[in-house]
Order: C-alpha cells, then sequence, then structure tokens
C-alpha cells in the first residue's frame, strides 16, 4: 500500500472513529433527556469559532500522529491497532450502563459502589464515580468499559494523544545512549488499564516497563491486555503513587497520562515529588493531561462544559493549576510544555547533579 493510500486510510479510520463517538453522543443525550426530563445538563453551546479551532487542532493531531509513524517513531501498523473484541463485546453494555449512571447524576450521588467493594483502604479523594461510572475505578466492570468509554469521549483521538508521549520518551533516554536497552526501566504512573504501557512496548520494545495503579481491577484488565503482546511481560504493582514502592534513581524516564486532573492539588505535588525521587539524575518525566487555561484560553467553555457534565470534582482547580512551578519546585529543569487536541504535555529533566 503506498504511503499516500495509508495515510488517507488512517485519516478515513479516525474520521470514522470521531463520527462515531459524536453520534453515540448525541443519541445518549437524547435518551437521557428522553427517560429523565429533568436531567439536562447546565452546559453551554459551543460557538463555531471553537468548533472551527477544535477541528483544526483534530486535524494537527492527526498529522502529527502519522509524521511521527514516518519517522520511525512506532510502527505505522499502531495507527490501526484498535481493541475490535473489546468494542464488540462491551458496546452493548455501555449502553445498559447509562441508566446507573442517569440515576446517579438525579440524585447526586458520586460515591456509589457495589456492597462488595471495599473502599476503606483507598484516599477519600480516589473514592469517587469519576465521570459518573459505576464503580468509579475499583471494579472489573468500570475496567472492562473504561477504555471504551474514553474512546467515546474523545471521539477516537485518546490513543493518538497518548502516542504523543512517545517521541519525548524516546528523545529523553538519548541521555542513556550507553545502556544496553534491556536495562533501560521505564515506569509508568497510574497505568489503569495498560494502554499506555502497551504503546511504550511498541516503541521501545527492549525496555523494562513497570506499571503502577490504585486500582486491583484495572491491573487485573492490564496484566490481561499486556499479557496478549510480544515481549518482556511489565511488572505491575498495586501503589499509591504518593508513596511509589521503588528506590531513589531507578528509572530512566517516568510517564503519567491522564491523572493530575483527578488529583486534589496537594496530592499533584506529591505525586510529582515521587516522581522526581524515582527518576535517575538526567532522566525523564513526561506527563500528559487535560489541556489547561495556561495554553488554551479559547478552549475555555470546552473546560468549563466537562466540569459541568462530569463528576470531575478537581478538574475545576485543575485547569488553573501551574504544573510548570509544580516540577521546578520537585527539582525538574529544562520544562517544555506541547498541546495536541485535547491534551497538555510536560516533558521535564531530572537534572544531573542534585541541587
Amino acid at each position: 500500500m503506498s504511503d499516500t493510500l495509508t495515510k488517507l486510510t488512517y485519516q478515513t479510520f479516525q474520521q470514522g472513529k470521531n463520527y462515531f463517538g459524536l453520534a453515540h453522543k448525541s443519541l445518549s443525550t437524547q435518551l437521557r433527556n428522553f427517560v429523565y426530563p429533568t436531567l439536562r445538563q447546565e452546559t453551554k453551546p459551543i460557538p463555531n469559532g471553537v468548533i472551527s479551532k477544535l477541528q483544526e487542532r483534530f486535524n494537527r493531531l492527526l498529522e502529527t500522529d502519522w509524521q511521527d509513524a514516518q519517522k520511525g517513531v512506532y510502527s505505522e501498523s499502531l495507527l490501526f491497532d484498535n481493541p475490535w473484541e473489546d468494542f464488540f463485546r462491551y458496546y452493548p453494555l455501555v449502553w445498559l450502563d447509562l441508566p446507573q449512571i442517569f440515576e446517579r447524576i438525579q440524585q447526586k450521588n458520586y460515591q456509589d459502589f457495589s456492597s462488595n467493594i471495599e473502599t476503606d483502604s483507598y484516599p477519600s479523594y480516589y473514592v469517587q464515580n469519576f465521570h459518573h461510572q459505576s464503580d468509579g475505578y475499583l471494579s472489573d466492570w468500570s475496567a472492562n468499559l473504561y477504555d471504551l468509554q474514553v474512546e467515546l469521549l474523545f471521539g477516537g483521538t485518546a490513543d493518538p494523544m497518548r502516542r504523543r508521549i512517545l517521541s519525548p520518551l524516546k528523545q529523553g533516554l538519548q541521555a542513556f545512549d550507553d545502556v544496553p536497552a534491556k536495562q533501560i526501566r521505564i515506569l509508568d504512573v497510574a497505568s489503569g488499564t495498560g494502554r499506555t504501557l502497551k504503546l511504550i512496548r511498541a516503541a521501545l520494545p527492549q525496555a523494562s516497563l513497570f506499571g503502577t495503579d490504585l486500582s486491583p481491577a484495572y491491573l487485573r484488565k492490564a496484566n490481561e491486555l499486556l499479557s496478549q503482546i510480544p515481549g518482556e511481560l511489565p511488572q505491575l504493582l498495586q501503589a499509591n503513587a504518593e508513596e511509589l514502592p521503588y528506590l531513589d534513581n531507578y528509572f530512566h524516564a517516568v510517564t503519567s497520562v491522564f491523572l493530575f486532573h483527578e488529583l486534589p492539588a496537594t496530592v499533584r505535588q506529591t505525586i510529582i515529588d515521587q516522581c522526581f525521587r524515582v527518576t535517575k539524575p538526567g532522566g525523564v518525566f513526561i506527563i500528559c493531561d487535560s489541556i489547561q487555561m495556561s495554553d488554551s484560553p479559547e478552549m475555555e467553555i470546552l473546560m468549563d462544559n466537562f466540569y459541568e457534565a462530569f463528576h470531575e470534582p478537581y478538574y475545576k482547580h485543575y485547569t488553573t493549576d501551574n504544573l510548570v512551578e509544580r516540577l521546578e519546585k520537585a527539582g525538574f529543569e529544562s520544562i517544555e510544555v506541547q498541546v495536541h487536541f485535547m491534551s497538555k504535555y510536560l516533558i521535564a529533566r531530572k537534572p544531573l547533579v542534585n541541587n
């Protein structure tokens, strides 16, 4: 297949996922308004100018994703990686789950968990029905639906946004060119269902990968996903990122994707401090998370709507938090900021000599 045809196929594939996500949102909103007419959410209409800018960002994301594949950051095949088996198995369950979500929203019940789930051992900020999803992050049901729910939320762009960490990750690891590939250690903090670790494995097939998460259910899902791909199985641990169970200066790189907007401000700093502690001097720490007001003021209405439509109790503060300042406070330097579509990236270095 020629490059032109492959690129067109990729763009069509992504546009199709985007249209599907939009159709799902429209139909689910109509269902909510029919079943729960008093439940209309107070989101603001999006001006045409913002929609145009959003489309421009979407197109740039696809172009960057394509170009990184052409540069060899990862294989072209990764552009077409889609968990079709999970889609056909779990998409009907997404619809079956909606009545519970609507009921939870109507009752403003944001700490609703199945009776068999023990919540006492988790931080209070974690025991939430983030996105109104059933059981929060603490059940196999939630873990099975999560990736599909995120794909629908982002119109099929979740993985293209996750892949934006791969180029700065490989560039950051150039500081350790004298280290054999198999001895390179990379930690993904709050690895969830393992999608980010799967992408890192595709880009760095010989590196030793590690992942932590608070949820045993999500770690089970991650283990299921990662055991299906070639290479050494990543080492997964159930752990609170506020107290990472690793030695100082242990990892050549640390990543964290879509975590920080779900944390209270003080916890954000604690986790950044922990990531600094376990990163080797000269190593790189990469955060991928939501856009903020400082980099995307023109998208303020979308950030406000997200806060209104989803249960994200710490998101409002996150949108104005100074993450660069937090990284510098921990000791990181040479901090680079990138924005791709609806995500922001902070790439930070740990100094060779601690100050």
